[in-house]
């Protein structure tokens, strides 16, 4: 019951993200198709964790070497994807409204893929690794 709640709200608020994206770029004010490559970094963001979580070993220590390594890939592909429509605004590829919408789809997106694995993450009975 808890769990799919949880779920729900974490589609609802990833579903509140890819608007703020999709108005981004669909507008008919804004119009430019460009800042959709930001889902790439949505994509390819769970992947270092996913890898060091495989690859690490599973003790519990204070840090590992491959953890903290994938916690840096995952930090430069969000910074990456927060930078992204920054650029394109600053080339004047896309407008800056376009680009506060994108801003705000990256921050709603990526605190629900925090949240995912904060929730399901956990090494419980009910855990990402059974979907």
């Amino acid at each position: 019951p808890c769990a799919v709640a949880a779920l729900v709200a974490l589609s609802f608020s990833g579903a509140i993200g890819l608007t703020f994206l999709m108005l981004g770029c669909a507008l008919e004010y804004y119009g430019v198709y460009w800042p959709l490559f930001v889902l790439i970094f949505y994509f390819i963001c769970p992947i270092p964790h996913f890898i060091a979580t495989r690859v690490g070993d599973d003790s519990d220590a204070a840090s590992s070497a491959c953890r903290e390594l994938a916690y840096f890939f995952t930090t430069g592909i969000v910074v990456s994807a927060f930078g992204f429509p920054i650029i394109l605004a600053r080339v004047e590829a896309i407008k800056w409204g376009a680009c506060g919408l994108v801003l705000a789809g990256n921050a709603v997106i990526f605190l629900t893929i925090l949240g995912f694995f904060l929730v399901f993450g956990r090494g419980d009975d009910f855990s990402w690794e059974q979907w």
